[in-house]
């Protein structure tokens, strides 16, 4: 990537019982095109009494992208959905008005050792999408565009890139791709991107210019269509963006929005608890304070 702008690190942050390491938002750059948040859960080992529990929280104004790489996570919304997502599949929950969803080990899993590992990302809408009305799509890892060129296993796991477009059912223009190398080797996006693009090593290198890059980094560049770097053989990594949008976005815990006062609404309503409840769940994450 001969244009990076910015190098976000990962930092620690705490999901309930679960560590995370999180690179959006960062002081220095708070979206990537619609990408405002994402978070890199684990690797982790659990035992046989450590399991994932985020108990019922809400969202506004934004959809969830959750793609793991080991482990399983029930996902139960407000909307009626209940489903087990494991690694290479798609989760794809959007909010618009408000939703509320609750994520969890699989019953089958505890009171046994296992891993958990994947990216949590969430995407923002466009200003006059910001109130749909909440859906959700899950797609299978077989049903997402994968091919190889020179050495190199490219997966589009959303949106529109390199002449290809992935099932999953996004709002704006953006793309989210995976690339994995079996040699080193240069790779060039050739202008297949468009608007601002991230870069994030889940493992091996990237060099770019001199420097060497590893894993637990994202590289934003200045422009995407200058996308061109040198990834180490048996490398991993993720690139995203997409067009940005004109107006800023405000986060506030789960919230995201172009407007302060939806957000102040979502909080009322949170504490009121008139937001729609998860079928069969009674807990819940209070505001913070």
């Amino acid at each position: 990537m001969s244009n990076i702008s910015t190098i976000i690190p990962e930092r620690a942050a705490n999901i309930g019982n679960f560590q995370v390491g999180r690179l959006l938002p960062f002081r220095k750059k708070r979206m990537v095109g619609p990408f405002v948040f994402i978070d890199h859960m684990g690797p982790a080992e659990l035992d046989e009494d450590e399991n994932l529990d985020v108990a019922p929280h809400p969202h506004i104004g934004l959809s969830t992208l959750t793609f793991l790489f080991k482990g399983s996570i029930v996902h139960k919304d407000s909307i009626g959905t209940e489903i087990e997502i494991n690694p290479g599949a798609v989760n794809w929950m959007t909010a618009g008005k408000g939703v509320v969803h609750s994520e969890r080990t699989p019953e089958r899993l505890r009171g046994t050792k296992k891993s958990l590992h994947g990216l949590q990302i969430w995407v923002a809408l466009p200003k006059e999408l910001e109130q749909m009305e909440p859906s959700f799509h899950h797609t299978e890892a077989d049903k997402l565009p994968t091919w190889e060129e020179d050495g190199l296993i490219y997966k589009l796991i959303a949106g529109k890139a390199f002449g290809k477009e992935s099932p999953v059912p996004v709002h704006s223009d953006l793309f989210y791709i995976e690339i994995n190398s079996s040699k080193r080797q240069v790779v060039d996006c050739g202008g297949a991107l468009f608007g601002e693009s991230g870069l994030y090593i889940l493992e091996g290198a990237v060099y770019s210019e001199g420097h060497t890059y590893e894993p637990k980094q994202l590289l934003v560049a200045k422009e995407a269509t200058l996308c061109a770097f040198e990834m180490e053989a048996n490398s991993t990594i993720y690139i995203f963006g997409g067009t940005p949008f004109p107006e800023g976005r405000t986060i506030n815990w789960n919230f995201v929005s172009s407007d302060k006062a939806l957000i102040d609404k979502a909080r009322k309503d949170w504490i009121a608890q008139r937001f729609p409840k998860v079928p069969g769940e009674t807990e819940f994450v209070p505001l913070p304070q």
